[in-house]
């Protein structure tokens, strides 16, 4: 996809920016009882699913052998006689998301194959490290390797409303990060506020964000559909601006099929088909894809099996 741009900072913009709570709850809350996907409809969205998604291990105790693992799970993502029944012999996930000292055995284990790594970086999950040294690890990453960075901003800046220090932090990253691109990671949890999460994506957007992220995975509540409609929204209004198109990545909690299943439908309602592939859209998971295989065999046997029969990524 085309790199965004970015715009000037419009501190006017965004200090007339309001969002109203109650309706993006309700909103989203409706989403369960009027957008139902059956049978091949909700197959064909869930491999979409997988093609959109980051596949993702984030522990302190990743080790070469598991990010190997992972990658062979990111290019063989369902079990092959379900692939075979879907017709989908060349699935593939979205990208591999690790560490920074996990690139190079990710790189080694996907190889010529075209699936992206992206690594997370700047003091990944609470960005609190000198800003040097944030920077810097972008630079590393991306010499390594990761063709997607992934950021995480300081929350300090939106709770305190220094839009004019989280657009210069984010101009440095994309400036940083050169030709790969960069997902800016809002951390809705700690934002406190819907205005709050509304205001940083446009913020992050203008200073040249290719994505919108919802959470580390790390914070007490991550993705949830009120923040993601409200980040969606957001990305439609700056299409609408400027002529770009960010993408969305909502993560952390989404672990089943009908959460993905909720999150494209919102993709599909406020943006269009067009989001909906990953060059704009992505799922940060890492157990998603084994209930998403299960799902997918029910599709194709009439059963559900047990989840250790699908190979773990």
């Amino acid at each position: 996809m085309p790199r965004n741009d970015g715009c000037a900072l419009d501190l006017d913009w965004l200090g007339r920016l309001r969002v109203n709570r109650n309706a993006a709850d309700r909103r989203t809350a409706s989403l369960a009882a009027r957008r139902s996907v059956k049978k091949a409809h909700q197959a064909a969205w869930l491999v979409q699913a997988i093609r959109c998604m980051d596949l993702t291990t984030l522990g302190g105790d990743d080790t070469p052998g598991r990010v190997e693992r992972l990658c062979h799970k990111a290019l063989r993502p369902l079990r092959a006689d379900i692939a075979a029944a879907l017709d989908v012999p060349d699935l593939r996930v979205g990208a591999v998301c690790v560490y920074h000292e996990m690139i190079a055995p990710a790189l080694w284990a996907l190889g010529d194959s075209g699936v992206p790594v992206a690594a997370v970086s700047t003091g990944f999950p609470a960005g609190l490290s000198s800003f040097e040294t944030r920077l810097r690890e972008v630079e590393l990453s991306v010499a390594a390797g990761a063709r997607e960075i992934d950021i995480v901003i300081t929350r300090q800046h939106v709770l305190t409303g220094d839009w004019q220090a989280l657009y210069d932090e984010m101009r440095a990253y994309r400036r940083a990060c050169g030709e790969a691109h960069v997902k800016a990671i809002l951390a809705t949890g700690d934002l406190v506020t819907l205005e709050n999460v509304a205001r940083a994506s446009w913020t992050c957007m203008m200073a040249g964000a290719d994505f919108i992220k919802t959470s580390t995975g790390k914070e007490a509540v991550n993705a949830t559909l009120p923040v993601a409609l409200t980040m969606l929204r957001a990305i439609r209004d700056y299409a609408e601006r400027t002529g770009f198109q960010v993408g969305f990545k909502p993560a952390g909690g989404v672990s089943t099929a009908k959460a993905a299943l909720q999150y494209l439908v919102l993709m599909r309602e406020e943006l269009g088909v067009d989001w909906m592939r990953p060059g704009l859209f992505r799922i940060g998971a890492s157990s998603l894809l084994t209930d998403i295989e299960r799902q997918l065999e029910h599709f194709v046997t009439g059963q559900y099996s047990a989840a250790h029969r699908h190979a773990m990524p």
